[in-house]
């Protein structure tokens, strides 16, 4: 295969540069996620960006669309099989167990800001190569946990200014009471076979509920009328679910049961949740999420429950344009040294790095420019200060003091520099 230079020049279809004039609202987003993870008693995980395939097969599900259609695998040198991580909760658990995490005191809560990789059709806030911004809780049983990471996703996306948006909860139920339903699904869409899309008659024996899930237009309408887990949840199931509705509803977070929610992602048992919106058009899921008490024991580790969500950065910073919410703008420049001369130049270079060091965001011209251009520069820079250095300025021990918003110069002793640029 021949590569041009013209396609050297261009990004891959589905990802995306992030120039430093936009780079400021990631540097936000991943503060604002450190904050409240911290709030809520989570530390961080960080998993690498690939692992074994067969990690995902296990966990994700050889019948979800992440895992037959959307992976990028390859074999590496030593003839292993290996993928680019599609989610984040698969490698958390890995890690869990590999490092027996649970053998310490429980619950155990992770968070994490990763990238992943999936091979879909790239559209508005869906890319191939993504930010997932993650929360994991090992070791409890218990719907406070569910409550909690809920509350914990509902509190993000409020603080960060988004109302519009609403909270939508579903039980899936276990093993035991997905089998009732598997078979009263089944015996629903027997009839409808024939014209089912290929994927979803390939999941008819092996996981028909994820027929619900499927975006054909066609299958949407077949699956009107199914019927729904809820009315197959065995006690415990149903018991946790008003447990957790209870919660939320202790937690003053308004909540709709949603019977259609499925997840795309088979380890899901009990709960599931998402946060929609409508402002971003037909991908409305900001973010998703739910309980997984097999996956750690499916993984090889002992029986410890789970329970967790996954938010795609890339879609909620285009949400969040969407609300019109405000992102503080990136720090500017806090003051520009400007020289005319060698010891001014030198006298520049040593004020300059200790400004720095003093955490003073200051800046000196690379270009060689005369006073004019420095002054140019400055202002594209959107400098606060200006700081004018001369020979006869160091001669009487002075600098000039150049407010750039008010257009207002003064002389300042040297030994005052600092006071004046801070106070």
């Amino acid at each position: 295969m021949i590569i041009t230079m013209a396609l050297l020049t261009q990004s891959i279809k589905g990802t995306q540069d992030t120039l430093p004039a936009k780079s400021y609202q990631n540097q936000y987003m991943e503060q604002s996620m450190l904050e409240i993870a911290r709030n809520f008693g989570y530390h961080e995980i960080r998993t690498p960006v690939f692992e074994h395939t067969e990690l995902f097969q296990r966990s994700v599900g050889d019948t979800t669309d992440v895992v037959q259609k959307e992976m990028y695998t390859f074999n590496d040198h030593a003839g292993r099989s290996i993928t680019l991580k599609p989610e984040g909760t698969s490698g958390a658990v890995r890690a869990f167990i590999e490092h027996k995490q649970y053998a310490e005191v429980q619950p155990t809560k992770y968070y994490y800001d990763t990238d992943c990789f999936r091979y879909e059709k790239p559209q508005s806030g869906r890319l191939r190569h993504f930010h997932q911004f993650g929360i994991e809780v090992f070791g409890t049983p218990n719907m406070l946990a569910d409550a909690e990471v809920i509350a914990l996703g509902y509190d993000f996306l409020t603080d960060l200014g988004i109302t519009e948006i609403e909270l939508r909860i579903n039980s899936v139920g276990c093993p035991e009471c997905r089998r009732k339903h598997r078979e009263a699904l089944k015996d629903f869409l027997r009839p409808k076979y024939d014209q089912l899309c290929n994927t979803c008659k390939d999941r008819f024996d092996r996981n028909p509920m994820r027929i619900l899930d499927c975006k054909s237009e066609t299958c949407k309408e077949l699956v009107q009328g199914a019927p729904m887990m809820l009315d197959y949840l065995c006690d415990d199931c149903r018991q946790a679910f008003e447990e957790l509705k209870a919660n939320l509803t202790s937690m003053g977070i308004e909540y709709t049961v949603d019977p259609g929610i499925v997840r795309g992602l088979d380890y899901y048992t009990k709960t599931a949740f998402e946060f929609v919106t409508t402002k971003i058009g037909a991908q409305g899921t900001v973010c998703g999420g739910g309980r997984y008490d097999h996956l750690v024991e499916e993984l090889g580790g002992p029986p410890i429950p789970g329970v967790g969500f996954g938010l795609g950065i890339e879609r909620l910073i285009m949400l969040m344009e969407a609300n019109n919410v405000y992102f503080p703008e990136e720090n500017k420049v806090d003051v520009f040294i400007a020289v005319m001369g060698d010891a001014a130049k030198a006298f520049g270079l040593k004020l300059c790095r200790e400004l720095r060091l003093k955490g003073v965001v200051a800046e000196m011209d690379t270009l060689a420019r005369n006073i004019k251009g420095q002054f140019k520069y400055a202002d594209r820079l959107g400098a606060r200060y200006t700081l004018v250095i001369g020979e006869d300025e160091l001669a009487k021990g002075v600098v000039s003091l150049k407010d750039m918003a008010k257009s207002e110069q003064r002389e300042i002793k040297i030994e005052d520099i600092y006071k004046e640029i801070t106070k």
